[in-house]
């Protein structure tokens, strides 16, 4: 992975999980890393570690469902850091209520515009400055509710995954004469904050079967580091021990419904 060495990473949802396990595997080699999220004292604690570590990290905390800060930013890494070679959109957000039947417009259009718009923008932003050079990689953390949607992750959250799994398969089959590598990455449960989000929040001895996030930083270095002529269009990384969760997706059918219903069940719903 020597090849990551001096280029200029953008790394969205970075102060934890995924997004910080990903941060610094990029450092790690050579890599100079934009991390991104909405909290700065967060991003400043990861960029910090990455330092201390011999590795080269940059921070900005921005709303990255707004497209004028979605601008700033890429301006910014431009102006202080260089143009921007790999994006990888890993922030996400999951709903609390997880039924399509009770769940309000605005906790579904927050879920739709971290995980789907926020991509959009930042790919939008990005994307003339990669075709100018005829380079750059566009790596999306997406989900296996893509495939495979039902309550445990919620409505929102699967409808979003597929949306941007979509999207990233058009910017594939689109600009790939371009120069430009398209990757999807669908991991199955992953040992995250999001869990805490479960109507059913699982044990600390259920997280430890999942993913884990470095599991899925080494599956985005591997598309990462590939030689720029070999695209991985689409990877799924899920856990190998497949459990029971009927139960989960019980209690999440019925989280956040109206009191009526909770009292009647079906009976009254």
């Amino acid at each position: 992975m020597d090849n990551l060495a001096g280029k200029v990473v953008i790394v969205t949802g970075a102060g934890s999980g995924i997004g910080a396990a990903a941060a610094a595997g990029f450092a790690r080699r050579g890599a100079r890393v934009v991390l991104v999220g909405r909290r700065q004292a967060v991003l400043e604690d990861v960029a910090a570690t990455l330092r201390q570590h011999g590795g080269e990290a940059w921070v900005r905390a921005t709303d990255i469902t707004q497209k004028s800060e979605v601008e700033a930013l890429v301006t910014w890494a431009q102006a202080e850091v260089g143009e921007v070679e790999i994006l990888v959109n890993n922030a996400g957000s999951a709903s609390k209520t997880l039924n399509a039947r009770w769940i309000d417009e605005a906790e579904w259009n927050e879920v739709q515009d971290v995980n789907m718009k926020a991509v959009f923008l930042l790919t939008q932003a990005l994307l003339p400055g990669m075709l100018a050079r005829n380079n750059g990689t566009i790596i999306t953390v997406s989900s296996l509710a893509a495939l495979r949607p039902n309550l445990l992750g919620g409505a929102a959250y699967g409808a979003a995954k597929a949306a941007v799994r979509n999207f990233m398969t058009y910017l594939h089959n689109t600009f790939r004469n371009g120069g430009i590598r398209a990757t999807c990455i669908l991991p199955g449960e992953v040992n995250t904050p999001i869990m805490d989000n479960r109507a059913n929040p699982p044990s600390q001895s259920v997280r430890d079967h999942m993913v884990q996030p470095e599991d899925v930083a080494e599956a985005i270095l591997l598309c990462a580091a590939l030689p720029a002529r070999t695209v991985i269009e689409e990877l799924i990384v899920a856990p190998t021990l497949l459990r029971d969760v009927s139960g989960d997706i019980e209690l999440s059918r019925w989280k956040n419904a109206p009191a009526d219903c909770l009292a009647e069940r079906e009976q009254s719903c």
